[in-house]
């Protein structure tokens, strides 16, 4: 596979193209009044769930780009608080800041002069091409994770 070949699969990896549901039709017409609730036997809301999606997508993205990179402590740094609620402001924002870092991702996955395969620094030889994988890999499972919450929830729109 050439590089050009190569990086295409990995923007449309980071886009959940294929063969599961995107990241945008999952969080589509997400109910305002549903954003907090928490599913029988789930021990996290709707928001919380998405905002570890974002907390973790932009800790990969921080640890590629940031030479000074510190690695946060968990779950504490990866997932907001128990008791924490967010306001439809707040949960648009979550959802913002996932497409803003995943853009950020796709524009060094994107950028020729950067080496997929160059081993990030202070690292125990990750390179983009792992952490890009990483980050895919991640959303997917909980982007179905959480269309499965919005199947039990009842959210989804009527016609859908």
């Amino acid at each position: 596979m050439n590089d050009a070949a190569l990086r295409k699969q990995l923007l449309a990896l980071l886009a959940g193209e294929g063969a599961h549901m995107t990241f945008e039709e999952a969080v589509a017409d997400f109910p305002d009044g549903a954003i907090n609730r928490r599913p029988p036997n789930v021990p996290y809301s709707p928001w919380q769930l998405l905002e570890h999606i974002r907390l973790t997508q932009l800790d990969i993205l921080e640890y590629v780009v940031n030479p000074n990179y510190v690695e946060g402590s968990w779950p504490d740094d990866y997932w907001p608080a128990a008791d924490a609620t967010a306001t439809p402001k707040q949960f648009a924002e979550t959802i913002r800041g996932y497409l803003a870092d995943r853009q950020a991702l796709a524009d060094l996955v994107a950028d020729r002069t950067r080496d997929l395969f160059a081993v990030i620094p202070d690292s125990p030889g990750h390179t983009l091409l792992r952490e890009i994988r990483i980050v895919a890999d991640h959303t997917a499972y909980h982007v179905g994770e959480f269309a499965i919450l919005r199947q039990v929830m009842g959210t989804w729109p009527a016609d859908r």
